[in-house]
């Protein structure tokens, strides 16, 4: 007999092809819980096959993870704590020591998220969720204590450093910024569009002479400048009201000459009374002092461009583009600075020699942005003069220019 032979009234019609419509949406097989290519982590997860094998060779594992056995327990000791979830009564937690590898092997590597997953054995949100779980314990735990402000004796530790390696007086830092290639973000025009013509945000990196971060700002839109950048951050702004411990005037080495403690940065940069940059091409043409002053700046400020290249050939991320929206790519990239300063704790920058160290043109030096005040021409002059002296000079000066 039909349904709409029987005598239903029309509620009672309703409900039975309501149920009806549910029942034919009903899966017909069990859903599985945990893909089975996953099921094998244990005995096939590239952390449970290969790490174990990569303990016993100290050279391979540096190669892996791009820091030595004892660095890797000293950082998963500083941010284990932060990494351990509960296991439940479906399945075992990751392990703080797994989450740490997995991130450790993608900031090396720059595979997707993807790619990591399928070779540990683990969902794509489980790495996901491992890489940015351990940045943002490396930024918790370890900014303060290896990217500290510097006190004053750390920064005339800086100047020291500086002149006895690069010979530069007085000298800070070296200052520079960095695009970090992401994909377009949503929604968000030219805003991250660059000169380059690609999106990025900004890594901005004042470096002192051993090729470690002193402070960095991370973050800015692509299309920004780093003269403007550096106005805005917190670094410039604290620069400019002198709240940042710095050393009163010093003697210029081997003379009775008092000048600033200043940084160095390139022409994209204002000149300030504490920013030195180099002088602009119209300025330099006949003019051998200002010539020699323009390479001694250039040699000291690729201090920061070579601490861009360790940092690329360390972690890998950089040679490719992102797919992180902005923020995430942020704590990322700070990660990599902080992870850096920690590798490189207690080891001596060994400097380039002039054949290395690519001054730049001298000539092409046009772009003066920003309105310089008095003082900082004199400081500059100042600092001219001093390495055009006899305490200043060094030997090769005349030929490199």
């Amino acid at each position: 007999m039909e349904v709409n032979e029987m005598n239903f009234s029309d509620e009672e019609l309703l409900l039975i092809a309501v149920l009806l419509d549910d029942d034919e949406r009903k899966p017909t097989g069990r859903r599985k819980w945990v893909h089975p290519s996953l099921l094998s982590r244990a005995t096939e997860g590239e952390f449970h096959t290969l790490f174990p094998q990569l303990l016993d060779d100290e050279t391979k594992f540096f190669q892996y993870f791009r820091m030595s056995r004892q660095q890797f327990e000293i950082l998963l000791s500083k941010i284990g704590s932060d990494l351990k979830k509960p296991d439940t009564t479906f399945r075992a937690a990751i392990s703080p020591r797994e989450k740490l590898a997995v991130c450790l092997r993608f900031l090396a590597t720059g595979d997707s998220f993807r790619t990591i997953a399928f070779s540990f054995r683990l969902g794509y949100c489980t790495v996901q969720n491992a890489v940015h779980g351990v940045c943002k314990a490396i930024v918790k735990n370890m900014l303060q204590e290896v990217m500290p402000t510097p006190t004053k004796n750390e920064w005339e530790r800086n100047a020291r450093e500086f002149w006895d390696q690069w010979q530069f007086p007085n000298c800070l830092g070296s200052l520079d910024g960095k695009h970090v290639v992401i994909e377009a973000p949503q929604n968000s025009g030219s805003l991250y569009f660059n000169y380059k013509k690609t999106f990025s945000i900004v890594l901005l990196a004042l470096v002192d002479a051993n090729y470690k971060f002193i402070a960095v700002d991370i973050g800015s839109y692509g299309r920004s400048s780093d003269g403007g950048i550096f106005s805005t951050s917190k670094l410039g702004r604290r620069l400019e009201m002198g709240t940042l411990d710095i050393p009163e005037d010093a003697l210029l080495p081997g003379t009775q000459q008092l000048a600033p403690y200043v940084i160095v940065g390139d022409p994209a940069f204002p000149l300030k009374k504490y920013l030195m940059r180099p002088f602009p091409g119209l300025q330099v043409e006949n003019r051998i002092e200002r010539r020699i002053f323009n390479y001694r700046l250039s040699r000291t400020r690729r201090v920061v461009e070579n601490a861009f290249g360790i940092l690329t050939q360390k972690f890998r991320i950089y040679n490719r583009r992102l797919k992180l929206a902005p923020k995430y790519a942020e704590k990322v990239v700070l990660a990599t600075c902080i992870l850096h300063n920690f590798i490189r704790a207690g080891t001596a920058a060994t400097p380039l020699n002039d054949d290395q160290i690519m001054a730049g043109n001298l000539t092409d030096l046009s772009r003066q942005g920003g309105n310089c005040s008095t003082i900082a021409f004199e400081i500059r002059e100042i600092f001219t003069r001093f390495l055009n002296s006899e305490q200043g000079f060094v030997p090769w000066q005349d030929n490199m220019i």
